[in-house]
C-alpha cells in the first residue's frame, strides 16, 4: 500500500513538472523625461508581480533633449527597441511601448490590450532547450530545434526594487518617477545553433537579478528564458 501510494504521488507530480511553462516576457520601453510614461511604469510594476510573467523596464535616451537626462538609459536599450520597430514593421520607436515575447506590441497605457497580449502569449507553447546555470559564472544551453540563422543568447541583469527618481527638469519636472525591474545591464553572449553550448557569464553586481534570454536574431521571437534559482 505504501509503495502504491508513493507511486501515485510520483505520477501526480510528474505532469506538473512536464508542463512547466516559460514565463511571458514583457518589455516596457520608457523614459523618465516622457510625460506619458509614469502611469505605464506603475502598471508595469503591478504586472511584474503576476505569476508567469517577467516584466522588465528598459529606459531609452532619445527624450533626453527635453531637458532631463534619464538616469538608467543606455544607447543599447534604444537599439533593442529599434530592432523591434523593424521586425514589427512600425514607423518609428515611441514611449511608452510594451513588447510581449518579441511577438506583439502595444501602447503602454492601453493596459487592457497589454493584458490580452500577455494572456495570448501564455497560451503559446515554447520549444526552448533546457537552460542551466553553473556556479554563477556559466550558463549551459541544451539541444533543440532552431530556425535557420540560429538564436541569440542574451544576458540581462535588472534591479528588482521599485526605484524612485525625482525629476528636476523637463516634462516631468517636480514629479517622482517610480520604476520597477529596471534593466541595468544587457550583453549578447553569443549565437546558439541548436546544439549544446556553454556561455560564460560576467560577474554580477550585488542586488541585481539575472535572466538569460534565448531569442530570434534582430528582435525576433522569444524562444525561452531562465533565471538562477534563488
Amino acid at each position: 500500500m505504501r509503495k502504491a501510494a508513493l507511486l501515485s504521488l510520483i505520477l501526480l507530480a510528474w505532469p506538473v513538472a512536464a508542463v512547466a511553462k516559460t514565463p511571458v516576457l514583457v518589455e516596457l520601453f520608457t523614459a523618465q523625461g516622457c510625460g506619458a510614461c509614469r502611469d505605464a511604469n506603475t502598471y508595469l510594476g503591478k504586472l511584474s508581480e503576476r505569476p508567469g510573467v517577467l516584466a522588465l523596464t528598459f529606459s531609452v535616451d532619445y527624450w533626453d533633449y527635453l531637458g532631463w537626462t534619464d538616469t538608467f538609459a543606455r544607447p543599447e536599450y534604444a537599439e533593442r527597441q529599434k530592432a523591434y520597430v523593424t521586425r514589427l514593421k512600425l514607423r518609428e520607436p515611441y514611449t511608452p511601448q510594451v513588447v510581449v515575447d518579441g511577438r506583439e506590441e502595444a501602447q503602454g497605457l492601453k493596459t487592457a490590450e497589454v493584458d490580452r497580449l500577455v494572456r495570448q502569449a501564455a497560451g503559446v507553447p515554447h520549444t526552448a532547450p533546457e537552460i542551466h546555470f553553473v556556479g554563477g559564472r556559466r550558463v549551459d544551453v541544451g539541444s533543440g530545434r532552431v530556425a535557420k540563422g540560429g538564436a541569440e543568447v542574451w544576458l540581462i541583469r535588472y534591479d528588482p526594487r521599485a526605484v524612485e527618481v525625482a525629476v528636476k527638469t523637463g516634462d516631468n519636472r517636480g514629479e517622482t518617477v517610480v520604476q520597477k525591474n529596471v534593466v541595468r545591464e544587457m550583453k549578447r553572449l553569443g549565437l546558439w545553433r541548436g546544439k549544446p553550448q556553454a556561455f560564460r557569464l560576467p560577474a554580477a553586481d550585488d542586488g541585481l537579478k539575472t535572466v538569460v534570454l534565448l531569442q530570434g536574431p534582430k528582435g525576433g521571437r522569444v524562444l525561452g528564458l531562465a533565471q538562477p534559482h534563488s
